[in-house]
């Protein structure tokens, strides 16, 4: 079975954006040109505002791969020494690069400054070494291929491209397959560093540098919108968007209170794992709204359904679709505890289970020197006439 490719979407989009910035920046080569020092000047403390930015946001990630790019920019400004050992080992340089690349989206966010951070920098370490045992090997291997007098091997091209191949393979598969900004970013970074290191792309290193720090920066504030004002379960905005959005409604708009039926007792029954299954589940039919509504988890097993503009007669029609869609899917899930591999081959169809589930709707249109928490209010009451009624219905 072909797993879903969620991440496609914010691939193609972070790779978009990073095309068009390079672009851009080539085009307009003859403008900041003449303006290379105070570019220069402006990347120290970008450098420095990306690493403090990314980790007060606990993205350590971030801040591990901008520190390691600062620290290269510093030695090839030979504020530091090394920078003559990095040109004569350029094949070790990208070959690091490339194992850290891969060791950063394999792992998870953690602080720094803890025993996670000290594991994280043994980590880079071992990604180090293990670049110049891969090139030991190939040396090895190419000696060992002439002593014997076998058949000619191109190991300057299994030596960096072998690598760089499975590594591709390993960023391309995390990012396509769930969406993840950060991810996406190490997907461009490889692409856009392959292309510099093998000099298709003729920009300075600092302007290089400058691009991709602005990009990490971005990508760290978008996606801690995203973490404040999208619910981590569903993806659909969370409370906090709901308020927000509330002070852009006019005077005109209907409310919807919409929550799962009987949800209490279905955990209860399978388990609180199952139970996130279905609010996922139930979520994504929900974001199928149209009729210019948008959808926002409330907390817990309830939703709310905003319609400008309309009243909650224009909206009845739109909610009991929404209704009838969640009623008539069949979701189908895993028996929450999990067999050995031949159990589960053996009894196939126990594992599985078809369900159902119904939402009921409480609607009410925004009345005259009303607030939206009193109109929120009166869609909860229409809600508790809905279920008092026998649930899976719309009231008003």
């Amino acid at each position: 079975m072909i797993q879903k490719l969620e991440g496609l979407k914010t691939t193609l989009w972070s790779g978009l954006a990073v095309s068009l910035i390079i672009v851009a920046t080539l085009a307009t080569q003859h403008y900041w040109m003449t303006k290379v020092n105070f570019i220069e000047q402006v990347l120290m403390g970008g450098f420095v505002v990306g690493i403090l930015f990314s980790a007060q946001f606990s993205r350590s990630r971030f801040t591990l791969l901008i520190a390691l790019c600062f620290g290269y920019y510093l030695l090839s400004k030979n504020v530091f020494t090394g920078l003559d050992f990095l040109n004569k080992n350029p094949q070790w340089l990208y070959l690091s690069t490339i194992f850290i690349l891969a060791y950063l989206t394999l792992i998870k966010d953690r602080a720094l400054i803890s025993m996670h951070g000290i594991a994280r920098l043994i980590g880079l370490g071992f990604c180090i070494a293990l670049a110049k045992l891969w090139l030991m090997a190939m040396s090895w291997l190419q000696s060992y291929s002439i002593r014997n007098s076998l058949p000619y091997l191109n190991i300057e091209l299994i030596i960096i491209n072998f690598p760089l191949f499975i590594v591709a393979i390993l960023v391309l598969f995390k990012s396509l397959r769930q969406p993840n900004l950060f991810v996406s970013s190490l997907l461009t970074t490889l692409i856009v560093g392959n292309l510099y290191f093998n000099d298709q792309i003729s920009l300075p290193l600092s302007i290089m540098f400058s691009l991709l720090v602005l990009h990490y920066i971005i990508v760290v504030v978008i996606d801690s919108y995203y973490l404040a004002y999208r619910d981590e379960l569903t993806h659909l905005p969370s409370r906090r968007a709901l308020n927000q959005y509330a002070l852009s409604l006019g005077r005109k708009y209907c409310v919807a209170m919409l929550d799962i039926d009987h949800f209490k007792k279905f955990n209860d029954n399978y388990g609180h794992d199952i139970g996130d299954q279905v609010l996922k589940l139930v979520a994504a039919k929900l974001a199928e709204v149209k009729s210019g509504g948008r959808v926002f988890r409330y907390g817990g097993e309830e939703f709310t359904a905003i319609f400008p503009r309309k009243t909650a007669a224009e909206a009845l029609d739109e909610l009991e679709k929404l209704r009838q869609s969640v009623a008539d899917y069949n979701i189908v899930i895993r028996h929450p505890i999990r067999k050995t591999k031949k159990s589960r081959q053996n009894n196939q169809a126990e594992s599985l289970k078809t369900v159902n589930v119904t939402i009921s709707i409480g609607v009410a249109t925004r009345q005259a020197k009303q607030s939206f928490e009193q109109t929120i209010k009166q869609a909860d009451q229409a809600l508790y006439k809905a279920k008092k009624k026998g649930r899976n219905q719309v009231c008003q």
